[in-house]
């Protein structure tokens, strides 16, 4: 997997997608390049993951989207987060934080 971008583990792709809307509203495809770019090209979005993924947060009304017209003049449906979105996004961070020391912790270990 050295070559390719790593997949995304189960429960971090709504984080990822939150975090991305924090700067301001994205329409699908910049949220996947974003990921990807934010990465260092580790994390790679995929299509199939990504819009059920942003129907999902849009329904549990962390979302909000409108259509409007992309920079190559497409039309597109621009995510933005809601201040529940925003909500979420302080709390998931904090978790993942803390899961992620917890998860380093173990594999320094002598």
């Amino acid at each position: 997997m050295a070559d390719s971008a790593l997949e995304l583990l189960q429960g971090t792709l709504d984080v990822l997608i939150l975090k991305s809307l924090s700067w301001g509203p994205l329409h699908g495809y910049a949220v996947a390049e974003l990921v990807l770019e934010r990465s260092g090209q580790e994390l790679k979005v995929e299509e199939g993951a990504l819009y059920p993924a942003l129907h999902r947060l849009e329904k549990r009304g962390l979302l909000e989207a409108e259509w409007g017209v992309s920079e190559n003049n497409r039309r597109a449906k621009f995510y933005r987060l809601t201040s529940a979105g925003r909500a979420h996004l302080r709390a998931e961070t904090q978790a993942w934080k803390r899961y992620a020391a917890a998860v380093t912790r173990v594999l320094e270990a002598a």
